[in-house]
């Protein structure tokens, strides 16, 4: 009998904050990793691991407010991506949120900095593949642009 070992999940958000230039979506620099060009820290949408008993939905809302110091609501369904780490499955799901209250303090030991950016400056910036097709999936309008 073979070892199955069960996908790693975890859940974040794309992030929204209105401004009056229009919506600005949040992602964060860790500096603990390395991003694609051998430089230190990577850019990513907030998110995180599950804690036992949380649904996908309250892990995205934990670890937004963790990562970026919003409180945020849920405006619609995830887009899950899958993707593998050292060998294991990571199974991704990003709720589009709205930032309901900004302030409350982040998570120094993991986030470095948090960028309000346009979507298409986010897509520019974030560091892996698997999170920018979440970003044209969840904004159309960048399903041509290049990175």
């Amino acid at each position: 009998m073979r070892n199955v070992v069960k996908p790693q999940l975890a859940a974040g958000g794309l992030l929204e904050r209105a401004t009056t230039d229009g919506p600005r979506l949040a992602i964060v620099h860790r500096s603990r990793y390395v991003d694609r060009e051998g430089r230190d820290g990577d850019w990513v949408l907030p998110k995180g691991k599950t804690h036992r008993g949380e649904t996908l939905e309250e892990t995205a809302l934990r670890e937004v407010e963790e990562e970026t110091g919003c409180q945020a609501r849920i405006a619609g369904p995830g887009y899950r991506t899958e993707y593998a780490v050292h060998g294991r499955t990571k199974i991704a799901t990003f709720f589009p949120m709205e930032c309901v209250s900004y302030g409350a303090d982040i998570d120094a030991s993991e986030v470095s900095e948090v960028a309000w950016l346009t979507p298409r400056e986010a897509l520019e910036r974030l560091t892996y593949d698997t999170e920018r097709e979440v970003l044209r999936h969840a904004y159309p309008e960048l399903s041509g642009a290049e990175n």
